[in-house]
């Protein structure tokens, strides 16, 4: 099993920046991918961001330029930088573990983000 822990969203005027972690602990494989997906009232869940435990990265084309992934493998955390922030950006953001081998998915809890305009 993996627990993910979430800290760091709230409430920000537009055009405001919110950091969002997310740490990981358990059965955590070497080979993973550490994101966030986000989903606001009456819509689906959307991948924000994913970041690979090679480096790889990936954002949704209406984050790009504005949010920015990264992580720290040895503290199995990722963080999501978010500046500029939108009102369309409000949403709960839910932090994601996949691990590639089992192909298993974790989730944590979901933490919101509020930008008013």
């Amino acid at each position: 099993q993996v627990q993910l822990v979430e800290s760091g969203g709230g409430l920000v005027q537009a055009g405001g920046s919110l950091r969002l972690s997310c740490t990981a602990s358990g059965n955590i494989f070497s080979i993973n991918v550490m994101g966030w997906y986000r989903q606001a009232p009456g819509k689906q869940r959307e991948l924000v961001a994913q970041h690979g435990t090679s480096g790889s990265t990936n954002y949704a084309d209406s984050v790009k330029g504005r949010f920015t992934i990264s992580r720290d493998n040895a503290k199995n955390t990722v963080y999501l930088q978010m500046n500029s922030l939108k009102p369309e950006d409000t949403a709960v953001y839910y932090c994601f573990l996949n691990n590639i081998i089992s192909q298993k998915t974790y989730w944590g809890q979901g933490t919101q983000v509020t930008a008013s305009s």
